[in-house]
């Protein structure tokens, strides 16, 4: 069965990469192009797209869709990788950490904040990823990020036992770990992420999320119809309608500079003739751009 292009919302279980994902559905559906989109930590569960054929193409349009996660932490312990997996590099005492100390603390660590992301990442350090730097001791430094906390709020609290469970809606480029341990740090006792799951991302929802091992188990007709087009996934983007005479001009690349109609706003829009997905453009100067050709 020759699949169609579009995107999957995987549940990914824990233990399993995201790369690891995308070999697997490799694997069973025949297909080379696979890719995803936000990766999540092994220990990690919960939303992963990934995008099938052309709908690899996509990908980058899904930065800057607002993620949310469900996480646990416990206070007074630090480890080097910021979670539960990690080697241990330290216990405090919490006795004098107060239920509304908590709540301040994260209360206030809501907006724009600085982040500074955790050394055992997959971000790269001259052409390095930084998690293989940082398991063979090297001494290095990641630069601070600005990030947006649009919520973040706390679902269950043990102030005896220390441990918090909390809903955080963020930006790209968040790293939940370093919420608790910011939060921790701030509590002056430590603290580490113990549980992750990402309950959303952009247009994709968990309890709309299916797990991989049913998946493979599936037949082609029941994976088929699990695939979403691409186009109705990127909600945050614009669109625009091109009248019959620029079609041609915009698969082959050209700009307009008329016989095409905007509908909503932002940085990138949805090309259509008619009903049909064409591919992806940009507005400059009152011009339509083509930016990503998609179909035909």
């Amino acid at each position: 069965m020759i699949f169609k292009d579009g995107v999957i919302n995987i549940d990914k279980p824990e233990g399993w990469t995201s790369q690891d994902i995308c070999a697997k559905l490799r694997h069973r559906l025949h297909i080379k192009k696979i890719g995803h989109t936000g990766t999540l930590d092994p220990m990690a569960t919960g939303v992963l797209p990934v995008c099938i054929g052309k709908a690899t193409r996509i990908i980058e349009y899904y930065d800057n869709d607002r993620k949310s996660y469900h996480a646990g932490m416990k206070l007074g312990i630090t480890t080097d990788t910021l979670d539960v997996t990690g080697e241990v590099t330290g216990t405090y005492d919490f006795a004098g950490v107060t239920e509304e100390s908590v709540r301040k603390a994260f209360s206030e660590y809501t907006g724009v904040v600085s982040q500074i992301p955790p050394k055992y990442s997959a971000l790269k350090v001259n052409g390095r990823r930084a998690y293989d730097l940082a398991r063979e001791g090297r001494d290095f430094e990641l630069k601070s990020r600005e990030i947006t906390i649009f919520s973040n709020d706390i679902t269950s609290l043990d102030i005896a036992c220390g441990t918090i469970e909390f809903d955080v809606v963020c930006s790209k480029g968040t790293y939940i770990r370093t919420i608790c341990d910011d939060i921790g740090r701030a509590l002056g006792c430590g603290a580490v992420m113990t549980s992750l799951r990402r309950t959303g991302s952009g247009f994709f929802r968990a309890e709309e999320s299916v797990d991989i091992s049913r998946i493979i188990e599936m037949t082609d007709e029941e994976i088929s119809d699990l695939i979403i087009p691409m186009d109705q996934t990127l909600t945050s983007l614009g669109r625009v309608s091109l009248d019959d005479n620029r079609v041609t001009a915009f698969i082959n690349g050209n700009p307009s500079n008329t016989g095409y109609r905007i509908s909503g706003d932002g940085d990138s829009y949805l090309v259509y003739a008619g009903s049909e997905f064409l591919g992806i453009g940009i507005i400059e100067r009152g011009a339509l751009i083509p930016h990503k050709v998609i179909t035909r």
